[in-house]
């Protein structure tokens, strides 16, 4: 089964101003003059995890990551209340990764990533399908409302108590209504005590839905600094508050547009937060997809599905730039 490669420092790095107030944090590693890829990283609102460059041969790849708008070592920090998110949207990000390709003087690049990152780099390369080579997603979505409604509201059918634990966090009078935007409310209140509160109940309903991925991440939600976890719960919940700013349906009705870029979808079968359904679906509309169903992975992942990314990227790096 294949394996990541060694761990590789960046030999290039910096902040780049994208407007607004806002600098993203980038960098580059691998081979300069390789086969350009991105790594598009998940959450909204995660951070670009360091341990993505093992993916990719650094002999083959210039390997690019950065850290979207409020998150990772991006500045400013959304983990700070008085940090407004006006400017952090699904629009402004392509807007960032396109700004960033230029920076970098690539031509087109290679764009991986999954969950959430799935969602930008559809909507980046819908966009943008004259910069994109080749996308490799791992966990498919495409932020539709039902999909946000599944998560936060449908899979509840069946975790229960961890579902109530979540949904009763929430006041009184907002229990039966709209999940995600009360914790937008709480986790921008003025009160300290309630935001990390909210905060960390988000993250444990999160943990709670990936719980039985032995093979995967348990615990991975929770699994941040304070910092950290208040900027992503902060960003989530703005970003799944709003349906990603994109329409219903919108990146399954644009597919066609990704018409001639090569892709390897892999979607874990056991993945409960976002189903199947949607990779299956994407895969219809996408002739030049090709779905793969790992049956031992959920939305974290497993050796199995870490292999078939890595056979992925191998193949795509074979192709040249």
């Amino acid at each position: 089964m294949a394996e990541p490669f060694p761990p590789v420092a960046p030999y290039a790095h910096g902040l780049l101003e994208v407007g607004d107030g806002n600098r993203i944090y980038w960098e580059t590693s691998g081979n300069p003059q390789g086969k350009a890829a991105l790594w598009v990283h998940g959450g909204p609102g995660s951070g670009g995890r360091r341990g993505a460059r093992t993916m990719f041969d650094p002999e083959v790849f210039r390997i690019v990551l950065f850290d979207q708008r409020g998150c990772g070592e991006s500045l400013p920090h959304a983990s700070d209340p008085s940090v407004s998110l006006d400017h952090n949207t699904t629009d402004h990000l392509i807007a960032d990764m396109e700004r960033l390709r230029e920076h970098l003087g690539i031509e087109r690049w290679l764009l991986y990533g999954g969950s959430w990152g799935s969602t930008l780099i559809l909507a980046y390369a819908e966009r943008y399908p004259e910069r994109v080579s080749e996308i490799v997603i791992a966990g498919v979505t495409m932020t539709r409302p039902d999909e946000i409604d599944w998560l936060y509201h449908g899979v509840g059918r069946l975790l229960p108590g961890p579902w109530e634990t979540f949904r009763d966090t929430v006041p009184e009078p907002d229990r039966d209504g709209d999940l995600v935007a009360a914790y937008d409310r709480l986790v921008n209140s003025p009160d300290e005590a309630v935001r990390v509160n909210a905060a960390r109940a988000w993250c444990a309903w999160e943990d709670a839905v990936i719980a039985h991925e032995v093979l995967g991440s348990p615990g991975y939600y929770s699994d941040k600094s304070d910092e950290a976890l208040m900027a992503f719960v902060r960003i989530c919940a703005r970003y799944f508050g709003h349906a990603g700013w994109l329409e219903d349906g919108q990146l399954l009705r644009d597919a066609h547009r990704l018409a001639g870029i090569p892709a390897v979808l892999i979607h874990g079968r056991l993945d409960l937060g976002s189903p199947l359904k949607s990779a299956w679906e994407l895969s219809k509309a996408w002739p030049d997809a090709e779905l793969k169903v790992i049956d031992d992975s959920g939305h974290t992942g497993s050796p199995t599905l870490r292999a078939a990314v890595l056979e992925a990227i191998a193949r795509f790096g074979k192709q040249g730039r």
